[in-house]
């Protein structure tokens, strides 16, 4: 077998003439490989497997490229920008093979640490100029998706970093029988740190390929290997994911919007206030109709009666009543223009409830009906004209009399003057 080696390694430049002369002679000379005959008696038998073809002679490089420090190949051309230098790249390729089974390319870059070595350098285009050159030589490179395509290692070293390659041929010849094949040189991509790429190219392999049946003098069809499983790209149901989880997520996200303004808070428009000769004659006659003497709580009834009158005379005076003293009261009133009318029974009802509030008196039944009375009084005596029940007047007419509006205005917009 040594000696057909040799055969398969003569010298590139030689002759088709002399290729077939040696040939011919190893074939002579090299004993012949024992087969099974049809008796199975196992005797010996002359090898008919025809003599290997000559190896293609790869072109020589261009000389305008060769003086550049460039290498130029049908499948690769070598650049090194100027200032770069070159990797140094180590390469194993096995020199028997069988015919439709991969055969890996080890190759081994030394570059700097800032240097990376591209996958892109070992990927092919199937239209390109490169692949046609591969596959005119007799490889085929097997598809990454398929589980068989090149991989990469990168290993740091104090001096840099060290990337092994591992890209895998398949050897189709187009003849049966034992034929040499050469590998072309394959791009190897190196991006340094500085953004440019060196490209470098692999050595010529050469390769001596055998048929798995050869030794067979009735091959039988061997059984299918065993089922791997499919991969299958399901576009439907990935699209009807996406959609309904996105859908999902919208709805989520429309109903906490939508829950969000339901629970907003609301503006509740406050009913308009009461005038404050109606409020004090509601709260009066509520008074009236309690309780309150019935259960001889005397003194709580006039209490309330008091804060009553109060707080309608500063209401519709303008000032707090139920936080003014009864001297400051009497003050304010006094310098309403025009005068208040009731004003000698209003200082005499404030003096009977700061007799009652600070001389501990206790106030008989009569006395409560009686203070009811004048805060009635006193309401219906200062509510103005324009309001009062059974005058004719309109809501702006001026009261008899000549009474002229107060000289401080009252809370309530719909108060006559």
């Amino acid at each position: 077998m040594s000696t057909r080696r040799s055969a398969v390694h003569a010298p590139r430049g030689a002759s088709p003439l002399a290729w077939a002369a040696l040939a011919a002679a190893l074939a002579c000379a090299s004993p012949a490989r024992s087969q099974p005959d049809a008796g199975g008696a196992g005797g010996p038998a002359a090898d008919d497997t025809p003599p290997p073809p000559p190896a293609p002679a790869p072109a020589a490089p261009a000389p305008a490229a060769t003086e550049r420090g460039e290498s130029v190949w049908a499948s690769c051309a070598e650049h090194v920008p100027p200032g770069a230098t070159r990797p140094r790249i180590e390469e194993t390729f096995p020199r028997n093979g069988f015919s439709g089974y991969a055969a890996h390319l080890e190759i081994t870059v030394t570059h700097g640490k800032g240097e990376t070595v591209l996958p892109e350098g070992f990927k092919v285009q199937g239209d390109s100029d490169a692949a046609r050159a591969i596959q005119k030589a007799g490889f085929v490179l097997p598809e990454a998706d398929a589980g068989a395509g090149p991989t990469s290692t990168t290993t740091a070293t104090d001096a840099g970093a060290t990337t092994r390659l591992v890209i895998p041929f398949v050897p189709l010849p187009k003849e049966p029988g034992r034929s040499a094949l050469l590998l072309p040189p394959v791009p190897i991509a190196v991006s340094r740190a500085s953004g440019e790429l060196v490209t470098v190219c692999t050595r010529p392999h050469e390769i001596v390929i055998e048929d798995p049946i050869a030794n067979e003098r009735d091959p039988k069809v061997k059984p299918n290997p065993p089922a791997r499983p499919q991969r299958e790209e399901w576009v439907l149901a990935k699209q009807l994911t996406v959609g309904i989880l996105i859908g999902a997520a919208l709805g989520l996200l429309v109903a906490w919007l939508v829950r969000r303004w339901l629970r907003r808070p609301r503006v509740v428009a406050a009913p308009p206030p009461k005038l404050p000769w109606i409020a004090a004659l509601e709260e009066l006659e509520a008074l009236r109709r309690s309780d309150l003497l019935g259960e001889g709580r005397t003194d709580e009834y006039f209490d309330r009666v008091s804060d009553c009158v109060r707080k309608y005379l500063g209401a519709r005076y303008g000032f707090d009543g139920l936080e003014t003293t009864s001297d400051e009261m009497r003050d304010l009133l006094a310098r309403v223009r025009p005068p208040v009318p009731v004003l000698p029974q209003i200082a005499r009802f404030l003096a009977d409830c700061d007799l009652v509030k600070f001389a501990r008196l206790q106030p008989t039944e009569a006395d409560c009906l009686t203070a009811l009375d004048d805060g009635e009084n006193i309401v219906h005596r200062t509510t103005p004209p324009a309001v009062r029940p059974g005058d004719g007047a309109g809501p702006r007419s001026s009261p008899a009399g000549g009474q002229q509006p107060p000289a401080r205005p009252s809370r309530a917009p719909e108060e006559a003057p």
